[in-house]
């Protein structure tokens, strides 16, 4: 197990932004996880569980907690027996990974998901999906560690997913692993459709710049990006940040913003659209800290 104090949360989220962590740990293994978890919970300690940081934003003047790192060392992937046509991977495998071998084996349902960036334990938790496809179509159940300690399996019906939302958080559960059922297909196929998704992804999205990806939730009968780019908003900046001009429902890191550029030109894009469209826009963004 790996402890850092005052770790810059700048290397581990993907706006490249934000400040330190009072103490940073990554276990190595599934035992050392629910050890640390167990240990923290009886010492009264707050604390946050971090995938990839795909979709985050911490604050400038950091988080006084513990921070908890699931990625590798809990990052199993592999075949379950009985010819189901499942996958089980542990929480801190990428979600990449998991299509990758998917398509490797043969088994189909995963290809629009191989392009987002974050690890199982964030996708389920967020229920990830992308170009018409969400966790909720693929996960068959997953393993969970309660509040009390106790690690128990949940069929998916009972994670109450929905648009970029499950049951975990509000339960106070941490992923541990996830079963997902797919469909036999020639692996060529699969690889094909990958290739068209992730040139797609290329063609419209800044995939070179830092970014948490979509940084707003899908409005009801709308979208994002658009509703932005018609406020007029395309390539405004504040400060570092920039609404990408590639796609307008991306904002950006051009290299230098803090957290505190990021969240502000967030809080001016959800105000403006407000203004011009009466449509609210809610980040998909979960902000750690205090942005006051």
């Amino acid at each position: 197990m790996k402890k850092l104090i005052n770790e810059d949360m700048g290397r581990h989220t993907s706006f490249r932004a934000g400040g330190p962590a009072a103490v940073y740990i990554i276990p190595e293994s599934r035992e050392e996880l629910v050890s640390l978890v167990g240990s923290l919970r009886r010492e009264g300690s707050r604390y946050s569980v971090l995938g990839n940081g795909t979709n985050l934003l911490v604050s400038d003047r950091g988080i006084a907690e513990t921070v908890i790192e699931i990625g590798k060392g809990i990052d199993f992937i592999g075949l379950l027996g009985g010819g189901d046509s499942c996958i089980l991977a542990e929480a801190g495998a990428s979600l990449s990974a998991v299509a990758s071998f998917a398509a490797r084996m043969g088994l189909s349902g995963m290809e629009a998901l191989h392009g987002i960036p974050g690890t199982v334990g964030g996708a389920v938790v967020m229920n990830a999906g992308a170009y018409g496809t969400e966790m909720k179509d693929v996960l068959l159940c997953c393993e969970v560690l309660t509040k009390e300690g106790e690690e128990i399996q949940l069929p998916a019906g009972e994670l109450d997913l929905s648009y970029r939302h499950s049951a975990v958080p509000e339960n106070g559960w941490i992923v541990l692993s996830a079963t997902f059922r797919l469909s036999p297909a020639e692996p060529s196929e699969i690889q094909q459709r990958m290739r068209e998704f992730r040139d797609k992804r290329a063609e419209k999205q800044p995939l070179d710049k830092a970014s948490a990806g979509s940084t707003f939730r899908r409005p009801s009968g709308n979208f994002a990006g658009r509703l932005i780019e018609e406020a007029g908003l395309k390539g405004c900046r504040f400060g570092g940040a920039q609404v990408s001009e590639k796609h307008c429902g991306f904002i950006i890191n051009e290299g230098n913003a803090s957290a505190g550029d990021i969240y502000g030109l967030i809080c001016h894009v959800r105000d403006l659209v407000e203004e011009k469209s009466g449509i609210r826009l809610e980040p998909e963004v979960k902000f750690w800290g205090d942005f006051s």
